[in-house]
């Protein structure tokens, strides 16, 4: 018999997870030193198009915008029409509107993302775990306020249970299959805005493609 981290099922899918984005505003960015700001960013919209491209319910959370600043522009184009459940609660999961959409969603499989990794990632991923959800920790769309903080944090997360993925692992998971033609444009067009050298190849091979050529030289 495999664990839920094991075999198949382990495995993310647009059908069996729900994505929860907490707290990507400008006062946490503000003292955000895990990592490259930009690149944060960059990885959070990249990860937010990732699940809409697939059809996977995102929740949006904010803590007390009105000081702490409104969700960040680039991740709110994505989901235009939803207004982000704004908290007092430092723990998402102590928000009872936040419980309430992910259950409605009937998915046991939550990857979640948040600033800071340290407090508001790691509250409501340890909170969900001893509920019985299953906790994919998006560790690059996250950071915390030093280098330190992020790494005791999602040590602390996997020992709790949590399993860590990037957002080019999500985007991977959902699509499984490049016979899922469907999905490929999307996914591509989302790897070549965001993916770094990899988007760059990628849109080198479809020009490629497009022109039916290599090139000279």
């Amino acid at each position: 018999m495999t664990s839920q981290k094991t075999g198949l099922d382990a495995l993310l899918t647009p059908d069996n997870c729900v994505l929860v984005l907490i707290d990507h505003q400008p006062f946490q960015f503000a003292n955000l030193h895990s990592h490259d700001p930009t690149m944060v960013i960059n990885n959070v919209v990249a990860l937010a198009k990732t699940a809409k491209s697939f059809g996977v319910p995102t929740i949006l959370t904010t803590v007390l915008e009105e000081r702490g600043g409104y969700l960040i522009q680039g991740l709110q184009d994505v989901f235009p029409e939803q207004k982000p459940i704004d908290r007092t609660f430092i723990n998402t999961w102590e928000d009872r509107r936040v419980v309430d959409a992910v259950a409605a969603t009937g998915r046991k499989k939550i990857v979640m993302a948040a600033l800071w990794t340290e407090i508001c990632l790691a509250m409501p991923t340890i909170h969900a775990l001893g509920e019985g959800y299953e906790v994919y920790i998006v560790t690059d769309a996250s950071g915390g306020v030093s280098l330190e903080a992020h790494e005791m944090a999602v040590r602390r997360m996997i020992q709790a249970g949590a399993v860590p993925i990037t957002w080019m692992v999500f985007g991977s998971e959902l699509q499984r299959d490049w016979a899922r033609e469907a999905s490929v444009p999307a996914l591509a067009e989302n790897m070549m805005a965001h993916g770094g050298g990899t988007g760059v190849a990628f849109a080198w091979e479809m020009q490629l493609l497009r022109t039916g050529s290599r090139g000279a030289g």
